[in-house]
């Protein structure tokens, strides 16, 4: 379970698109209190997901090949299976928009549009509140790895102390690189603006591929443990 946890944990605090929303809110007016409303009700999602599969479960895991066992690793190999085909639908999708046979040159008007469309985001952060940014926390939480993440958590045994820092430790690693980005901004507000711009940049360029990558291999991982799990 503590590898299983600490690999979801990874691969959400990398997860592109939520970071490059952070950016922006911490990059707005009074934006290390958006910042930390949107990490707030980050982490409120994680803790409500974790809180509400240790009620079903009791703090006990369930017997190897009973019922509940079962359906937790079915639906983890669900979602890993999910998670592949999102991940092959994305790099096709990418490789049609780059390499399409007949594509007509792209006009001057469209190549500003991307920056065009992040300006108005910016803006529209400049504008939000608080409320606006946990908000946004939870539209974009990757729901379907903290699902893998919750059927993880059916073997969590609350009888001993390494469950509750494999519990804790999932819930700051996921959250790591947020907490990184505020701190940043905190000590360091002009270096972090400019660095932090850089970054979302970046990740405009490189999110598709980030984004295979993660579900990829995620979702290779969750499959081949399952399957193991369920036919061992």
């Amino acid at each position: 379970m503590v590898l299983d946890l600490l690999l979801i944990g990874l691969a959400v605090t990398l997860y592109p698109l939520p970071i490059m929303a952070f950016v922006l809110v911490v990059s707005a007016p009074r934006g290390v209190r958006k910042g930390l409303a949107f990490i707030l009700a980050w982490l409120a999602c994680l803790v409500t997901v974790i809180a509400i599969v240790l009620c079903l479960t009791g703090g006990q895991p369930p017997p190897p090949r009973s019922p509940p066992s079962i359906a937790a690793l079915g639906a983890t190999l669900v979602i890993g299976v999910g998670l592949i085909v999102y991940s092959e639908r994305r790099r096709r999708r990418r490789r049609r928009t780059a390499t399409g046979p007949g594509l007509p040159e792209p006009s001057e008007s469209e190549m500003e549009q991307p920056e065009a469309s992040g300006t108005s985001l910016s803006s529209r952060m400049d504008d939000a509140t608080g409320w606006s940014a946990a908000a946004l926390a939870v539209l974009l939480q990757p729901w379907g790895m903290v699902g893998a993440a919750a059927a993880t958590v059916v073997q969590a045994d609350l009888a001993h102390a390494a469950s509750y820092l494999a519990l804790m430790t999932f819930c700051l690693l996921a959250t790591s690189s947020l907490l990184a980005m505020e701190l940043y901004m905190v000590f360091w507000p002009e270096r972090a603006q400019l660095a932090l711009t850089r970054l979302r940049e970046w990740l405009e360029l490189h999110k598709d591929p980030a984004i295979v990558l993660t579900c990829l291999v995620l979702g290779l991982w969750l499959v081949g443990r399952s399957l193991y799990q369920l036919t061992g």
